[in-house]
């Protein structure tokens, strides 16, 4: 009894550490949202799965040390509506961050974003003119735009110098025009049209050079923020699924311990049935 009430203790324990990668990754996100991302709901499903195992792993290590069934059968319930949830996060996060990446531009080593290329609850979302309001104000106010400056002894970089970087998804989508476009360069956050917009694109017409505007309204900066939540999102998720793996584990574990502590509650000798019990052996050893 005493080495199955100490392992799942361990590993109670262990859950308790370990959810502590969750809770943080919640975190992140939420600080993301905050400055990145500019999403600000689909952070909280985490950081209150990673509270309740915290909460859970220390009532089930107190079932296990106290052998107090109530703790256990409270613990066994709680981590296995916790396990559920964690699996349709999971799958959640992944079917709507599912489709759509950044396409490569020739002689550039950034990639443009296009919002025909994503689909889905998620993408519908955030293209609604209410919500994306909130987004782009969020974005604009991060002043993320304005940190992708560069001086080289007080100029702007040269556009070939621009065009080797590696911009991220927001920077790429909402501080400049799309490459269709055929705009000019003039600093990061500066394009100019000279011998009138060649592309198609509608984003061309919302594009800006008011630094208050930018392309804050273009559909590419739509496209770039939802690249920016798909790798946020593939980077918390694998951090999910290791825990999801341990805490399956820790419940089969704990489910055992469970069993064992009611055959001792009922004075069963451990590894013999109530029939071997109600007709015991005469041979003793």
């Amino acid at each position: 009894m005493r080495t199955s009430n100490h392992l799942i203790g361990f590993l109670n324990f262990l859950t308790f550490l370990l959810s502590i990668p969750i809770l943080g990754g919640g975190i992140w996100l939420s600080s993301r949202a905050n400055n990145t991302d500019c999403l600000k709901f689909l952070q909280w499903p985490i950081i209150i799965i990673g509270v309740s195992i915290m909460v859970v792993s220390l009532a089930g290590f107190a079932g296990a040390c106290y052998r107090n069934n109530f703790l256990m059968y409270l613990y066994l319930w709680a981590m296995f509506l916790i396990i559920a949830a964690l699996i349709a996060f999971v799958i959640f996060a992944y079917a709507v961050t599912d489709k759509g990446s950044g396409r490569p531009v020739i002689n550039r080593a950034y990639l443009d974003y296009s919002l025909q290329d994503y689909s889905g609850w998620l993408s519908d979302r955030v293209a609604r003119d209410g919500y994306w309001g909130k987004i782009s104000s969020c974005i604009r106010d991060s002043r993320a735009c304005k940190k992708i400056g560069h001086r080289i002894q007080g100029t702007p970089e040269s556009a070939e110098m621009f065009f080797r970087r590696k911009l991220t998804p927001v920077e790429s989508g909402c501080c400049k025009p799309p490459t269709s476009c055929g705009y000019t360069y003039m600093n990061e956050t500066y394009w100019v049209s000279e011998g009138g917009v060649v592309g198609s694109d509608p984003d061309c017409l919302k594009w800006s050079v008011d630094q208050q505007l930018l392309c804050y309204n273009c559909d590419s900066c739509k496209a770039g923020v939802l690249a920016s939540l798909k790798k946020s999102w593939r980077k918390v998720s694998v951090i999910n699924i290791v825990m999801l793996i341990i805490l399956v584990i820790v419940y089969v574990v704990a489910c055992a311990a469970f069993r064992h502590n009611k055959r001792v509650d009922n004075d069963e000798p451990y590894g013999e049935t109530r029939m071997e019990k109600s007709q015991p052996s005469r041979i003793h050893f």
